[in-house]
């Protein structure tokens, strides 16, 4: 039978434009498990990689998508056997290997991790990369035991990661404050229920101090730039930041003051390229004492209609999640 994916291709002139159409059947080597996709999502990266922007795929014709959720179709590893449900988020799944926006997907069997009882497919692709980066950002608060006396700032919370950031901290019944670009009458803004919402422009307005009035026991920060040293600022003695982002900037300015006088730590989120223990530790809790429900939060769209999303992500219109159905 015919499969089929959205394919990424550059024309003579070099711009790069995308096409669902037919591809082929991928061969597994010695330890690989060949997936077919039931459901994918659409990142940032994706976005990037659907696009062109240098740096990000190696070389087209490809197919994006570093997020997959699906069934085994064949294997050749030990620990998958076909007919299991399985997730892969990350490694280089849609930069170098084809991605989740094909439905058929060849893997290594160390990049996979069977879907956990308590979520579906569907529902894992509501958490996706997104979600696991917003996993692993506030296991790395609590593992570093910030105060629950003051709340947690959150950047970027209509964005994927920001707004499951959020929840999960809402969630463990910590007080959250979001920054954002968009206002109070947003649509996701409304479902957050922040104690809080921060014009971003507002809190942006003043020039960044060594030092602000300490007024956060911790942060996530998904935009990046001088966001991050704004953010950094205001945290509290023995508080922590977990930096995730960089659509604000790759660099930002600040000073030695908060790690030294005041001992915060800041702590880089990739949890593209981490342990796939971790993965598999995050991809449980999720499904079990981290549960959430983001159906709200999220859409459910078919393949053939990505490119409208891919635009919204690229200008800074989307929000939540769209997750991308294969199939009928």
């Amino acid at each position: 039978m015919p499969y089929f994916g959205y394919v990424v291709k550059a024309n003579s002139e070099n711009k790069f434009s995308g096409a669902y159409e037919e591809i082929n059947k991928p061969e597994i080597q010695d330890k690989e498990v060949l997936i077919k996709t039931h459901y994918s999502s659409l990142n940032y990266k994706d976005a990037l990689a659907a696009t062109g922007v240098k740096g990000v795929v190696k070389e087209y014709p490809f197919i994006p998508g570093i997020d997959v959720a699906g069934e085994v179709m064949e294997s050749n590893s030990e620990y998958f056997s076909v007919g299991d449900l399985v997730l892969a988020t990350g490694y280089k799944l849609g930069m170098s290997i084809n991605g989740g926006f094909g439905q058929l997907v060849a893997l290594p069997s160390n990049w996979i991790v069977k879907l956990p009882n308590g979520l579906s497919l569907l529902s894992a692709m509501e958490i996706g990369t997104a979600g696991l980066t917003a996993a692993a950002s506030v296991k790395k608060l609590l593992d570093n035991e910030i105060s629950l006396d003051k709340p947690v700032l959150v950047s970027g919370v209509t964005g994927g990661v920001g707004s499951i950031a959020v929840k999960l901290l809402q969630h463990l019944d910590i007080e959250v404050h979001g920054i954002s670009g968009k206002s109070s009458d947003d649509e996701i803004i409304k479902s957050l229920n922040l104690t809080k919402l921060i014009s971003r422009s507002e809190f942006m307005d003043e020039p960044t101090k060594p030092l602000n009035k300490a007024l956060y026991a911790g942060a996530i920060d998904t935009v990046g730039g001088e966001m991050l040293a704004k953010m950094i600022s205001k945290i509290e003695l023995e508080g922590s930041v977990s930096c995730c982002g960089n659509v604000g900037g790759m660099n930002f300015t600040s000073s030695v003051f908060p790690f030294i006088l005041r001992g915060i730590s800041l702590f880089g989120i990739d949890s593209a390229e981490s342990k796939i223990e971790l993965k598999k530790e995050l991809w449980e809790r999720l499904a079990t004492d981290w549960k959430l429900d983001l159906s709200k939060n999220s859409r459910v769209i078919s393949i053939e209609k990505i490119d409208e999303y891919i635009v919204k992500i690229l200008d800074g219109s989307h929000s939540g999640r769209t997750v991308i159905k294969h199939g009928e």
